[in-house]
């Protein structure tokens, strides 16, 4: 169990170091990255006027929003904090100190700053989350796109 555990470990170095050598950019870690990008998704969301099927799309952008939101309550409820109050906490420091850089720190230390805590992410590892997210949801609607009309 030891060894595999090891063994998992290294793939897992290796995975990252062969990112940073196709790509070097990185982001902030702690959920940072999704707690921005929700907050830009919301804000997107805003942009749309008020008719019937825009709201639909409302909608549907603050759901995936919610969706980003996940990841970071996860992270919280894991290190033994609470979800949603953390989730807040930070979204508002966020907001209000203009840095995309703050997230839930699992040590509950001090700054809540990725950045300073040199908690980082490769950006290629990122994407490739949240492309495969949105991917699956796609193709589970396209599912229920395909199984409702045929008389369920």
């Amino acid at each position: 169990m030891m060894i595999e555990e090891t063994k998992r470990s290294i793939h897992d170095a290796l995975c990252v170091a062969r990112s940073l050598i196709r790509n070097k950019s990185i982001v902030y870690g702690g959920g940072s990255t999704e707690i921005s990008c929700s907050i830009a998704v919301e804000a997107g969301a805003d942009k749309y006027p008020g008719v019937e099927q825009v709201k639909e799309a409302q909608y549907a952008i603050r759901a995936f929003a919610d969706a980003l939101d996940s990841v970071p309550m996860a992270r919280a409820e894991n290190s033994g904090l609470q979800p949603i109050e953390t989730l807040s906490a930070v979204k508002s420091q966020q907001l209000k100190e203009n840095n995309p850089h703050f997230g839930i720190h699992c040590n509950d230390v001090a700054t809540n700053d990725m950045c300073e805590q040199n908690v980082f992410e490769t950006l290629i590892g990122k994407q490739q989350q949240i492309l495969l997210a949105t991917q699956v949801v796609k193709m589970i609607l396209k599912i229920d796109d395909v199984i409702f009309p045929s008389g369920y």
